[in-house]
């Protein structure tokens, strides 16, 4: 089989920004031996999602949001095509967020988690479109706006734990809807992103050099009308105003440290603490962190949710 040209590689990257390739659902929370819900909510501007909702004996609930091309099961990447899409930056494991509901359940906190839009089970939005956050922002509105629906959860002290695509989506929503934040206690957020940073690393992974990003640039605006320069990036982050923890991979194969850095630095709000994971490249080992030391969240959690009237 002969090696895709640069033009076709730049065509199947743009593509991952419309109509993207869904994670499956594989799993529910009984494999974990968890009860559960299965939830179905608009976003703010009503796209259906779909979710589940893991109830504990307390009155702490944490939102997750998941990355982009996961759902809210994970990713199989071990398998086809995901091996052979994420397997050359080194991220070739799946990647099951199970186990970290599991881990906060038996801490004590509700969950609920869901797909974001154009992933998982969730509704198709926006022709498509993957926006970096800018409309999953909504999603995250929506998340929010159902906790306080439900007689159940409606006096419920809430946390976010957001990652890539996810903490993006929530930074934009902070940016566009604050109020609705005002009652969220803190922040877990794990390696949000810029497109132009991960682009560009991804794109010498993949031997084209990031001097092909405004061809790629180019490409993403004509199927989505949004130029990596009009999305949420790790600079949004100071429309955060709510006690944050960050952690990321340190030496990530797809983005650079100082990405972080920025998004640390720029967190509107003194109550915040940068955490790495060091010894390894892989990106996936940052999702997979909190189910391998636990303990740094469950601290920030329990300090800003239990012990703060």
């Amino acid at each position: 089989m002969s090696r895709p040209s640069a033009e076709e590689i730049l065509d199947d990257v743009a593509r991952s920004f419309v109509d993207p390739l869904r994670s499956p659902v594989m799993r529910d929370p009984s494999h974990v031996g968890l009860d559960y819900e299965n939830v179905t909510f608009p976003s703010s501007d009503g796209v259906p999602l779909e979710g589940w909702f893991i109830p504990a004996d307390s009155d702490d609930v944490v939102v997750l949001n998941h990355p982009m091309g996961f759902s809210r099961a994970g990713q199989p990447t071990h398998l086809e095509p995901w091996q052979s899409i994420w397997g050359p930056s080194g991220n070739g494991t799946e990647v099951d967020f199970l186990p970290d509901y599991a881990i906060l359940h038996e801490a004590g906190y509700n969950v609920l988690t869901y797909d974001l839009r154009n992933f998982g089970l969730s509704g198709a939005a926006n022709g498509g479109a993957v926006t970096s956050g800018l409309f999953e922002a909504r999603d995250v509105v929506g998340s929010l706006r159902h906790l306080r629906a439900r007689p159940d959860t409606v006096s419920m002290r809430v946390a976010l734990f957001s990652r890539c695509l996810g903490a993006n989506a929530t930074f934009a929503a902070m940016r566009q809807v604050p109020g609705e934040f005002d009652e969220v206690r803190c922040l877990v957020a794990c390696q949000p992103v810029s497109d132009l940073v991960i682009m560009g690393r991804l794109l010498e992974i993949l031997g084209l050099g990031k001097q092909r990003l405004p061809e790629l640039d180019h490409r993403v605006m004509l199927g989505t009308s949004l130029p990596f320069a009009a999305r949420p990036d790790t600079s949004w982050a100071r429309y955060v105003r709510i006690p944050t923890y960050l952690y990321a991979v340190r030496q990530d194969s797809l983005t650079e440290p100082h990405d972080i850095e920025t998004a640390f630095a720029m967190l509107d709000t003194d109550d915040k603490e940068l955490q790495w994971v060091e010894d390894t490249h892989r990106r996936w080992d940052g999702y997979l962190e909190f189910q391998r030391r636990p303990q740094p969240v469950l601290d920030w959690l329990h300090a800003h949710m239990r012990n703060q009237p």
